[in-house]
Parts: structure tokens; sequence; C-alpha cells
């Protein structure tokens, strides 16, 4: 079984960076796409960054320029960092992976979003 364990936001100002973590644990066969949504209450949720199977990085335009994602080392992961936070970066941040679980002919797919980590920009 997968499981997503995620790290950091909280509470930081204008201006400010923040760096939340993401690791994927459990039998993964092959682990397709791996990033961060965020989640604004009223709005649907919003992809921020992510990684696509042949590990290219994407990112949304309202964040483009100031995020970078990368790899913890050889773990199945997705860290990102965002610098010049503003108050539209106020939300809850989920970590999403899509992949295939198991071994031998024992094979299921999975898409998995973590719990959401809060982040709040505050002026």
């Amino acid at each position: 079984q997968v499981q997503l364990v995620e790290s950091g936001g909280g509470l930081v100002q204008t201006g400010g960076s923040l760096r939340l973590s993401c690791v994927a644990s459990g039998t993964i066969f092959r682990l397709n796409v791996m990033g961060w949504y965020r989640q604004i209450p009223g709005r649907e949720r919003e992809l921020v960054a992510y990684f696509d199977s042949r590990g290219t990085p994407y990112y949304a335009d309202s964040v483009k320029g100031r995020s970078t994602i990368s790899r913890d080392g050889a773990k199945p992961s997705v860290v990102l960092r965002m610098d010049r936070l503003n108050s539209e970066d106020t939300a809850v941040y989920v970590c999403n992976a899509r992949g295939i679980s198991g071994s031998g002919d024992n094979l299921t797919p999975f898409n998995l979003y973590g719990q959401g980590t809060q982040v709040t920009v505050s002026s």
C-alpha cells in the first residue's frame, strides 16, 4: 500500500518563501506523476507544479518563475520551493501521486492525495 507523507507549510510573511516536501512509501512499481495541488475555499483545486512520467517539471502560470520542484535524493518524492509569496498563495497544499504499486503479477494502479498542509501568507 502506498502512502504519502507531507511536511512543511505554516505561516509565512509576504515576500517570504515556503518549502513543502512529500515522500511516497510502499511498494511502488512505477511512479508516473507526482506533484502539488492547492485548494482555496470557494475555488477549484489548482495544479501548482508536478513531475510527469519522464521527470519533466511543469508549473502553473501563477507560480512560474518563482517556484521550483525537485526530488529528495532517490526517494519517490517531490519538494516544492516557492518564493515571493503573496496573499493569493494562501491555501491548503495537497500532494498527489499517480502510478502503479505492487510487484510481479500483483500490480495495482494508484492515484493518491495527501492530507494537505495549510500555508498562510500574512502581511
